[in-house]
Formats: structure tokens, sequence, C-alpha cells
């Protein structure tokens, strides 16, 4: 049973940074990919940012990248978020997910997800 949770996430004011923390517990082989998903009032899920296990590949969406960094410890099972010049329009329910065989993949790709975690950006 692969279980994630996320955390870090808060109210921050424009220009803030957060770092978002997604811990697991029973990974198996079938956690290729990791990834960071956000879902904005009254909008769609997207993929943020991606990485594989080994920390290899790291892909982000073009709005972030450049202030979001996705990284990786397999030896604390942690994948983590940095986000940094935090804007309004990163205000969203943030996910960490697993278990996509590849990172190109869409939401439906992904075999676990955590709960998610808040954030907020005031202007």
């Amino acid at each position: 049973q692969v279980q994630l949770q996320e955390s870090g996430g808060g109210s921050v004011a424009t220009g803030g940074s957060l770092i978002l923390s997604c811990t697991a517990s029973g990974y198996t082989d079938s956690s290729y990919c990791l990834g960071w998903f956000r879902q904005a009032p009254g909008g769609e899920r997207e993929r943020v940012a991606t990485i594989y296990m080994g920390g290899g590949n790291p892909s982000y969406v073009p709005s972030v990248k450049g202030r979001f960094t996705i990284s990786q410890d397999n030896a604390k099972n942690t994948l983590y978020l940095q986000m940094k010049n935090l804007k309004p329009e990163d205000t969203a329910m943030y996910y960490c997910a697993a278990g996509a065989a590849y990172c190109a993949g869409g939401e439906n790709d992904y075999l676990y997800w955590g709960q998610g975690t808040q954030v907020t950006v005031s202007s």
C-alpha cells in the first residue's frame, strides 16, 4: 500500500517562498515518476513539475519554470517542491503523485495521490 502525504503549504504574500514536502510510504517498483499537480478553484488539475525517482529529467510547466524546483530524496522517501517568487496565480491546492511509468503523462497515469496542501498567495 503506497501512501503519500503533503505538507508545507500556507499563506504568503506575492514574492514569497514556500517549500512543499511529500513523504511517501510503501513505494514499489511501480513508482517510476513523481510529480506535483495543482488545482485552482474552478480550474482543472494541471501538472506542475515532474521528476524520475532517481532525480533524472526534472520538467516544469512553463508558468513556473525558473521559479519552482522539484527534487527528491530517495533515502528519506520524500519529494520536494521549492517555490520562489510566488504569484497570486500560483494559489491552488497542490498534490503530489507517484506511480506513472513516464513523466510526460497526465493525471490519469499516476496511481498514487496525496490529500493535498493549500497554497495561497495574496496580492
